[in-house]
């Protein structure tokens, strides 16, 4: 998701949510306690130098039950941050604490924020000769090699 999104979508809210890829809510009191800009300077594995930038939130609860972070609020966060850091409309890294603090993606589902799960993967595949995994559709495999363990052959 990218700056623009959540603010879009923080314009239609009441209240904010945050869900975690396994479903649970983060806790409503929490804060955004950070909003900024990463800047990622790097050679891949193949030599080639890249460049990322993200915009980065940073999500915290504390014993702090009282007070809650209303859509507006965020909003004029993010505002402020743009004017004040010169963010441009980039993508959106969430950052949480669970039992180490986690880095997501972003989306949304018409009620809450879903904080996505992300994968490391290697950016020069091909001059790392991984080999890539064949590509076999279902209708591809014949009857024998769908079946090839049979009840009481053994084999399993």
């Amino acid at each position: 998701m990218r700056l623009s999104e959540i603010k879009s979508h923080l314009g239609n809210l009441e209240q904010i949510g945050f869900q975690l890829p396994n479903g649970e809510l983060v806790p409503e009191h929490f804060h955004v306690t950070e909003v900024g800009k990463i800047s990622k300077h790097f050679i891949d594995c193949g030599g080639t130098v890249r460049k990322e930038e993200v915009v980065n939130f940073q999500l915290w609860e504390a014993d702090d039950y009282n007070h809650r972070l209303h859509p507006e609020k965020l909003v004029s966060i993010i505002e402020l941050s743009e004017r004040l850091l010169g963010i441009e409309d980039l993508n959106i890294e969430v950052e949480y604490q669970g039992t180490t603090i986690g880095k997501y993606g972003l989306d949304f589902d018409g009620k809450n924020f879903l904080l996505t799960t992300t994968l490391t993967d290697c950016l020069a595949k091909d001059k790392c000769d991984i080999p890539e995994k064949p590509k076999v559709e279902l209708t591809q495999l014949t009857q024998s090699t769908a079946n090839s363990c049979a009840p009481g052959s053994g084999c399993c």
